[in-house]
């Protein structure tokens, strides 16, 4: 089944769900995985010798405490790294291997893990239709769907763009802008407000499923569920997981 194509609505742990652990770590994924959450959310940076590691920031400083950053490191540099003192950096595909039942939103943090994403899941038949790409320019998504057409993509940046500008003045999102099979829509960027229900309505109309992220409190979780929203992605995927219990729409997520 590739991914997007489960009954929805998905419930996405952001970074692993980094409220109940060191963010993108191996410890953080199982413990989703253990509450039943399936579909996992993560980000890739690629290191000095072209390996993907699960990991946000370009530089090391707020994780590991380390000066420098990824792309300076070599795998074996960035394998004595420890996420909030505990945790090593996994690989993507340590991270993939680990996990199978896992299905995987990924952002692509640098120019450079298009191709490294492209290779990865070139070699390990299967691999694509467990991850949604995301977080990055439509260049960036459309060569890598190219590269491996088994993959889903979301929107990039720039389309993602034209579709809460039209769903927030009421325009009407032009077909072109559907160019991905997810719109990852950021409820808020610091105190502006991101969502409003138009965006789940006019993604629809384009076949566009909405993931909406970061959410980490009941109540907005439960306003985004009655809205039609696809899927909700957070640091809590133990709240999010009650919510979607209460509501009886666990179906996918039972471990």
């Amino acid at each position: 089944m590739t991914y997007g194509e489960e009954p929805g609505p998905l419930a996405i742990a952001h970074r692993g769900g980094m409220a109940l652990g060191p963010e993108n770590t191996l410890a953080t994924f199982g413990r989703a995985i253990a509450l039943g959450v399936r579909h996992l959310e993560t980000d890739v940076r690629t290191t000095r010798d072209g390996e993907l590691v699960c990991f946000y920031d370009a530089t090391l400083r707020r994780t590991t405490g380390e000066r420098g950053s990824i792309a300076d490191l070599d795998l074996v540099d960035v394998r004595r790294l420890r996420v909030d003192g505990r945790e090593p950096v996994p690989t993507l595909a340590e991270a993939m291997h680990s996990l199978p039942q896992a299905r995987w939103a990924i952002d692509l943090k640098d120019e450079r893990s298009v191709d490294a994403m492209a290779t990865l899941l070139t070699a390990n038949p299967g691999w694509a239709a467990r991850v949604c790409v995301a977080g990055a320019w439509s260049r960036r998504l459309l060569r890598l769907k190219a590269e491996v057409p088994e993959v889903t993509t979301a929107l990039g940046w720039r389309n993602l763009t034209a579709l809460i500008a039209a769903s927030r003045s009421g325009a009407r999102t032009p077909a072109r802008v559907a160019c991905g099979s997810f719109a990852h829509v950021p409820y808020r960027l610091g105190r502006f407000p991101v969502y409003a229900e138009r965006i789940v309505e006019q993604a629809h109309a384009l076949g566009v499923r909405v993931a909406v992220w970061t959410v980490n409190d009941v109540p907005t979780m439960e306003m985004l569920l009655d809205a039609g929203v696809d899927g909700i992605i957070t640091d809590r995927p133990d709240l999010l997981r009650e919510v979607l219990v209460a509501r009886g729409a666990l179906l996918t997520y039972t471990p």
